[in-house]
């Protein structure tokens, strides 16, 4: 009986109440602790105590009945007076759905750098069990029999997921995985630890729970924009319990979805429900036509068909329930409602953020129409110019077959992938140390102004960097020996940069196209640059810059949960970089998802063809997107290379170092020591201005990784490669015959 006991106390004690962060601080001042003492009793890091006084995290069990127990003990040593009655009523009581075994408690506001109204991140707090929910589970722990089943015994959320206040259409917020037990009872996890008994007994029916009481879905992210449809990820046991293949065959994942005559289809059909023309597959939409601004559609995903990749979602897809629940619904709450794969779902923020038409003033009748919202893409695709086009482009139709196009013809903004021997001095040093841009390219986006509408050809123009487009102009000229750096002009070692115009580094020989803020830079460096034609547009703006705020704000926020925050000092962020992923897992996989989602979203904007008989010359499904842009990402990423080779020019011209190999956002140089401060010029911790700064904001860069120069010679010499490129191989230095293209 005495184990009986113990289990009802603990976990009893796992729902203990614990009091608001501010008060969790104020206690452990008044007795006089420090937060590493606080940390050490717990068996915990000093930075996980401090996300639980500052509301960023909460604790959880074992740890969690410790930390109460602590702050018990300690507010009756401590009382507070009461305050005056009008500040502690109680707010209304709310009634609980009729399906809800754990109630949310509202969160607080999450502080990020830029928040705005359609950008709310809720700081993640303890669901509470009612009393009546309590009392049956703790029946059903002493073996006591119940009247009716309930979830509440199952495993909820982890602590530490958010719960949004917001649209009370979706108080259960915008998606929940659905399971089944081996009794074959569905159940719904969703954010914040709620569990929603499920009732449906066909996936038919499930569809028509989810919209009807499910209470499911996000509001919209801009004001022309649209609420997101709900979401549901089906698990292994919930696909089996609605007669769907726990796995695809071959032929299935070939096709990307199950047969159009399989029985779970005929039995949508029959209830009049619809699929959109990818079918039945990893990301599904289940709809039917819309009546007035009323939209009936629900989206599946399903992780055993791989709809989250491992390369994009780490180990998501094989989480328990509760657990893939918080990390869904954290990058839901901070980026948007997973809409596929991560590529996917940053091209859908873009036109989420900026719809494409927008309901227009009322008539002298009162009606109002669809019109062009300004500041977006439009509805309708727009062909890009000949030197924009990736080979087999309708555009290109008229140039002779397996012609190859030069410089002069092709637009070829791709980011760095560049090295070079190193030189006798640095042979000398001891190691090689790799600094890595955080989220590169969303700070190449940000104030990035790019080409909304069609592109205009110009002849002989006079270049205005200022004016998006692509330029054939001859950078040949450009002499990096001798370049200005701010208003003086400094003289450099050339031989040991890249070029900032080509992606390998190479000096350009002649005449090619460039996009606006590749010219621009030759102009910064001291250069006159005299473009012969040109693509321009003169209908633009700063189409991502909400696109970058949104996911910086979600970046910055999910990394204070792991306990890196924006305003460290670099020794700090450096401590707290180092084994930050392993603080929470979870909360790392959504990390990684972030970063996924600004470069896959900016791949999308050049999509090309996938198959489906596609031949040169024709068109492929992405054309017919307005989002398909290959000028927008060609745009970002010239900036995007333009900003590291900045910085580059900088370091080298203040200190005389060069770096040995880039590539993308990652550069290497060799240092006397192995970590980023032994060589990066830091003064009475400032960095150099517009040079390298340690940090976590977008921009910033942070330690990739060091090997010893030794290491590097051996690997060098091993494959007869002497510009092997370091950059690849700097984070944990390993090389094989495959990476170095044998």
């Amino acid at each position: 009986m005495s184990e009986l006991f113990d289990a009802v106390d603990a976990l009893v004690a796992s729902r203990a109440t614990l009091p608001p962060p501010a008060e969790r601080k104020r206690l452990r001042a008044a007795h006089g602790l420090t937060i590493d003492e606080v940390a050490t009793a717990l068996k915990v890091r000093r930075a996980t105590v401090s996300g639980w006084e500052a509301g960023k995290t909460e604790p959880r069990p074992p740890e969690r009945d410790a930390y109460a127990r602590l702050l018990d003990k300690l507010a009756e040593l401590y009382p507070v007076a009461p305050a005056p009655a009008a500040e502690t009523a109680p707010a209304p009581e709310t009634p609980a759905p009729a399906t809800l075994t754990a109630v949310p408690t509202p969160a607080q506001p999450l502080p990020t750098e830029s928040t705005s109204d359609d950008e709310v991140v809720s700081a993640p707090l303890e669901p509470q069990v009612p009393a009546s929910d309590l009392a049956r589970t703790l029946a059903s722990a002493t073996g006591s029999t119940a009247t009716a089943r309930r979830p509440g015994a199952k495993k909820a959320a982890p602590a530490g997921t958010p719960v949004g206040e917001g649209d009370p259409r979706f108080e259960n917020g915008p998606l929940a995985v659905v399971d089944a037990d081996a009794d074959g009872q569905v159940v719904a996890y969703c954010r914040g630890g709620l569990v929603l008994d499920v009732p449906a007994k066909s996936l038919a029916s499930l569809v028509e729970w989810t919209l009807a009481e499910g209470k499911l879905g996000q509001p919209k992210l801009s004001g022309p924009g649209r609420a997101a449809d709900p979401l549901l990820v089906l698990t292994q046991a919930a696909l089996e319990r609605y007669g769907l293949p726990t796995e695809l065959s071959a032929e299935e994942k070939d096709a990307g979805r199950i047969p159009e005559g399989h029985k779970v289809i005929k039995q949508l059909a029959r209830a009049e429900w619809k699929l959109t023309k990818r079918g039945f597959g990893p990301w599904a939409r289940i709809y039917r036509p819309a009546t007035g601004s009323e939209r009936a559609c629900v989206q599946l995903c399903i992780p055993s068909w791989n709809a989250l990749d491992t390369r994009f979602w780490g180990d998501a897809g094989q989480l328990p329930p509760a657990e893939l629940a918080r990390v869904l619904g954290v990058y839901a709450a901070r980026v948007m409602t997973p809409r596929g794969s991560t590529a996917v779902s940053g091209l859908e923020l873009m036109t989420a953020l900026h719809p494409p038409t927008r309901a227009s003033a009322p008539d002298e009748n009162g009606k109002r129409t669809s019109e062009h919202n300004p500041g977006s893409l439009g509805k309708d695709p727009v062909d890009p110019a000949p030197c924009e086009a990736p080979d087999g482009h309708p555009v290109l139709a008229d140039l002779p077959r397996f012609h190859v196009r030069g410089p002069a013809e092709k637009l070829f903004e791709e980011a760095y992938d560049w090295a070079r021997p190193m030189t006798d001095e640095e042979c000398t040093l001891r190691y090689l140390v790799g600094l890595d841009v955080n989220m590169a390219f969303a700070a190449g986006a940000n104030g990035l102004t790019v080409g909304l509408g069609e592109p205009t050809r110009v002849t002989n123009p006079v270049f205005d960097p200022k004016l998006p487009g692509s330029w054939l102009v001859d950078l040949s000229h450009v002499d990096l020996s001798r370049v200005k750096v701010g208003k003086e002009w400094v003289e450099l070692d050339g031989s040991l940069l890249p070029s900032p115009f080509t992606p390998k580094g190479d000096h350009p020989e002649g005449p090619a196209w460039y996009a606006t803020p590749t010219v621009a830079y030759a102009q910064e460096l001291g250069y006159d640059v005299k473009p012969t034609e040109a693509w321009v547009r003169y209908d633009n703006g700063r189409y991502l810059d909400g696109w970058y705020q949104r996911l910086r704000d979600a970046y910055l926020a999910t990394m204070a949960d792991l306990g890196v925050d924006a305003d460290l000092s670099p020794e700090g962020f450096l401590t707290a970089m180092d084994g930050y992923k392993e603080r929470d897992p979870e909360l790392e996989i959504v990390v990684a998802a972030i970063k996924a989602t600004v470069k896959g979203g900016l791949g999308k904007l050049r999509e090309r063809p996938r198959g489906e008989g596609w031949r040169p010359g024709e068109r492929w499904r992405a054309l017919e997107r307005p989002t398909w842009r290959p000028d927008i990402r060609a745009a970002v990423i010239s900036r995007t290379r333009i900003n590291l080779h900045r910085k580059i020019v900088k370091h080298a011209a203040a200190t005389g170092q060069y770096p040995i190999a880039v590539l993308s956002d990652c550069v290497v140089y060799a240092a006397n020591g192995p970590a980023p401060l032994d060589f990066l010029p830091y003064r009475d911790g400032k960095p150099l201005p517009g040079g390298f700064k340690l940090g976590i904001n977008p921009g910033l860069v942070k330690h990739e990784g060091t090997q010893t120069v030794l290491w590097g010679e051996g690997v060098r010499e091993q494959f007869d490669a002497p510009q092997l490129n370091f950059a690849r191989f700097i984070k944990d230095g390993t090389v094989t015959a495959a990476d170095n293209g044998e």
